[in-house]
């Protein structure tokens, strides 16, 4: 069933990982649509340079770990007490992890997880309350490309994104028949520095890992005002599935057309980025 799209100016969007990348762009986005802002990121300092920066009045800043539960859970009761009109809530706050199997920790892997997922899940159910109140609201989830595809070298950052892909679908069929409608971004290559400002598995050489994110950085294609404003406008019409970027496109094709041998296509224009192995010439 259609939804009529959504008015922001002077209703309040949640962002979270606003301080830089896409988050910022997004925020930037939808203040010059009217839209009030609660601006959530670790980051104190690059959230409070934004909100100088951004068009209009009454937005707020938020300082939070959000791999805090606890945090989070307050933070809802913050912002609720702030903003009285909570209409759409973009989640945007991710990392990435380079390294294979025999290279990552355990506990480097659950870290990714903590950040990308449960990050993401739980400022999802802390808002959830106020986001049902409204009279219509959106919740739009940034997944990733490696959330239709997971390539090697990148085990931790694709169980984190096909993760945050079936929360997403999981919410937006358990939502159905409510006034809250749930999204999914699947952005390839948007130029934002994430994979440059990444962390990487402590056993690699760091050259090795400047390198391959170098690689991989030299595949983005998308500049990050466009793909805001694709975010903005799939939130406000309130699409469940959204692809940014001409590579999100195909590989949502090839991994329909051929689920179980989609990586023999992809594995040649990744051979560099995923190399974490091969020792710096």
């Amino acid at each position: 069933m259609a939804r009529a799209r959504l008015d922001v100016k002077g209703a309040t969007s949640v962002i979270t990982g606003a301080a830089s990348g896409m988050g910022a762009e997004v925020a930037r986005s939808l203040a010059r649509r009217g839209a009030r802002l609660a601006l959530v990121d670790r980051n104190g300092e690059g959230l409070a340079a934004l909100a100088t920066d951004l068009a209009g009045t009454g937005h707020t800043t938020h300082t939070v770990d959000l791999t805090d539960d606890a945090a989070v859970f307050a933070l809802a009761q913050d912002i609720e007490a702030q903003h009285p009109q909570i209409q759409t809530l973009i989640t945007c706050a991710g990392s990435s992890m380079l390294g294979d199997i025999d290279q990552l920790t355990m506990d480097e892997m659950r870290w990714l997880m903590d950040v990308n997922l449960w990050g993401t899940v739980n400022i999802t159910k802390a808002l959830l309350p106020a986001l049902r109140r409204a009279r219509e609201a959106h919740i739009t989830h940034l997944v990733s490309i490696y959330g239709l595809a997971a390539p090697a070298g990148r085990i931790p950052y694709a169980m984190s994104k096909f993760a945050v892909r079936g929360f997403t679908e999981s919410l937006r069929h358990e939502l159905e028949g409510s006034r809250v409608t749930v999204g999914a971004i699947y952005p390839a290559g948007v130029k934002t520095g994430i994979i440059l400002h990444g962390r990487f598995a402590a056993s690699i050489d760091p050259a090795v890992a400047q390198r391959a994110a170098n690689a991989q950085a030299a595949m983005y294609h998308t500049e990050p005002t466009d793909a805001a404003e694709r975010i903005v406008d799939a939130t406000v019409r309130r699409r469940p599935r959204t692809m940014i970027g001409r590579e999100a496109r195909l590989v949502d094709i090839l991994t329909r057309v051929t689920p179980t041998r989609y990586w023999a296509p992809m594995r040649r224009p990744l051979r560099e980025a995923i190399d974490t192995t091969t020792p710096f010439a």
